[in-house]
């Protein structure tokens, strides 16, 4: 738990400027290190010129910068080492003490406890070192100086002209760096840095210049930047290169120097490098996709290449699974996945290689040095990005939308005429084997998310009770009763069936027998490969057995 200066003084409206004072390393009589400690008051530190470094003296260290404002709670001790360029306002807060009609003092302690923090408060050298920031920078320094000279003031009415102007000081700063409130302004000037990296992605760029046209230090412009992008800035630049190096990479007969250059690398290894940890494969390997037909060993991922119009060499199959016959590759031979001395002859040697996270069971990694290979990274769930990367690494970039298009459609179409019959009726997923019953969630897994989400399908309140956060999970006989869902999907797994059959032994016992599916005749028998899978076409064809079943 991180708190908020609010949070550490509830009333900030009671705080009053104690002491300012203002340090300037240059001076011949400052050391370049000063202990601070901050006993029974916060201190804020306003940096204004220079850089250094704030030892909080329990291992963590925090760089100070111009432009930067740090708040210290009260009971930490701190060091700061800085260059003899460093200048910054040392200013420290008094909260004023109230009396409750019960006499009771309300403390900085107490009321902190009561914002749910009395741990962090027994222990003063956890509360963390709170970073702000203050837009624009010129009325900030304006402010803090207007109140460093009204400290020599003797007359009372100065004295609180000076505490009012410290008070409207703070009470910007406070709100400008309250998370719960969102400044329209911040967010303009990072969305025009975000634009500006767009359109000058091909000169340079670095951290420190983009902050500093914004008037943020690094860290806060950093920390925006990746609450709005979801990627550090730097990370976002390489990006938005490399998105541009691939069009080069397509459109162009260029060299990897000069396309290195023309988007902003002023190196061609770094270039080449950063590519292939973001694109998977190599500059050279992505080009020559996009201008030939590549053979392809993807095993389990046949779906996505097939439905981009790309036939590969092998089709993997599975001792017990067989293959996946949905797809329709009667013509691609076989590769058994469980098979350790199973490889490649002369006729189906692929050019590239695409793996899913499944490699490592069958250890198929074993093949790098036979071909280019790309590692899936994506979840199934998440087969759209699965089969963008797909099209991205094979040269099929124009083929995606219409993929999805269609899919979607269907998906659309097959919702409304479900629910048209369905009217609120239950939904549940099995899949049986000799050795347990697995019940599908309706979140995550091969059937959840076309069941549930594209189909609008409700799913038994034990689906939601029992697994709304996994894929699956096994259940037992007395669960199963529990399962009084009006539809039942069932898929039959055989890997564990000591002979043929044995995994549909189930349907022999009384438990089953008895559930409301079985008794009205509303149990659909699906086929394993199709259902058990993450892909375009496997989705596709499970909505043609859910309609044929039950609109």
């Amino acid at each position: 738990m991180c708190p908020t200066i609010v949070q550490l003084i509830p009333k900030p409206w009671l705080c009053m400027l104690q002491h300012m004072k203002y340090m300037d390393y240059s001076q011949v009589d400052i050391a370049n290190r000063q202990t601070y400690n901050m006993t029974s008051s916060h201190a804020l530190f306003v940096v204004t010129g220079g850089h250094g470094s704030i030892d909080s003296l329990d291992n963590r260290d925090t760089r100070l910068e111009k432009g930067m404002i740090l708040f210290v709670p009260a009971g930490r001790t701190i060091v700061i080492e800085g260059s003899s360029e460093l200048q910054y306002y040392r200013l420290e807060l008094m909260v004023a003490e109230v009396k409750e009609d019960t006499s009771s003092r309300l403390s900085i302690r107490d009321e902190t406890a009561q914002q749910g923090l009395p741990v962090l408060i027994s222990d003063p050298d956890r509360l963390p070192l709170i970073e702000l920031n203050y837009s624009p920078w010129s009325s900030c320094l304006k402010s803090v100086e207007q109140i460093s000279r009204g400290q020599t003031a003797h007359d009372w009415l100065d004295q609180w002209e000076m505490q009012l102007r410290f008070q409207e000081w703070f009470r910007v700063l406070l709100r400008q760096n309250d998370p719960e409130i969102e400044s329209p302004d911040d967010r303009a000037r990072l969305q025009s840095s975000i634009r500006y990296i767009r359109e000058h992605y091909d000169q340079p760029i670095t951290v420190d210049d983009l902050a500093a046209e914004i008037r943020l230090t690094r860290s806060s412009y950093t920390r925006r930047f990746k609450e709005i992008t979801g990627k550090l800035p730097l990370d976002y630049v390489n990006a938005v290169r490399l998105e541009h190096s691939k069009l080069l990479l397509q459109m162009t007969d260029d060299r990897l120097h000069d396309i290195a250059q023309n988007v902003g690398f002023n190196n061609e290894y770094y270039f080449g490098r950063r590519f292939k940890q973001y694109a998977g494969v190599s500059p050279g390997v992505y080009r020559r996709h996009y201008r030939q037909e590549v053979r392809v060993f993807a095993p389990y991922l046949e779906d996505f290449v097939l439905a981009l119009g790309i036939k590969p060499v092998l089709q993997c199959s599975h001792r017990s699974w067989g293959r996946q016959h949905y797809l329709g590759m009667e013509d691609i031979p076989e590769f058994d996945v469980t098979r350790i001395d199973a490889g490649f002859n002369e006729t189906n040697v692929p050019e590239f290689i695409m793996l899913n996270d499944g490699y490592k069971r069958w250890n198929l990694d074993r093949f790098e040095q036979v071909a280019p290979t790309f590692y899936m990274e994506h979840e199934g769930e998440d087969w759209r990005s699965i089969l963008k990367s797909t099209a991205d690494v094979l040269g099929k970039v124009s083929r995606v939308q219409d993929v999805i298009g269609d899919y979607e459609e269907k998906a659309q179409e097959a919702k409304k005429r479900l629910t048209r019959h369905m009217r609120g009726q239950t939904v549940a997923f099995l899949r049986i084997s000799a050795s347990e019953i697995t019940l599908y969630g309706n979140q995550y897994g091969y059937v959840g998310p076309v069941l549930y989400h594209d189909l609008g399908l409700t799913p038994h309140v034990r689906v939601q009770q029992w697994a709304s956060q996994s894929r699956r999970i096994g259940i037992g006989l007395e669960q199963l009763c529990q399962l009084e869902a009006d539809h039942l999907f069932i898929t039959f797994d055989n890997m564990d069936s000591a002979y043929p059959g044995e995994e549909r032994k189930l349907l022999e016992r009384e438990e089953w027998k008895r559930l409301p599916a079985v008794k009205s005749g509303h149990v659909y028998e699906v086929d394993f490969m199709t259902w058990m899978n993450y892909g375009v076409i496997s989705h596709g064809k499970k909505i043609d057995d859910i309609l044929r079943f039950m609109a």
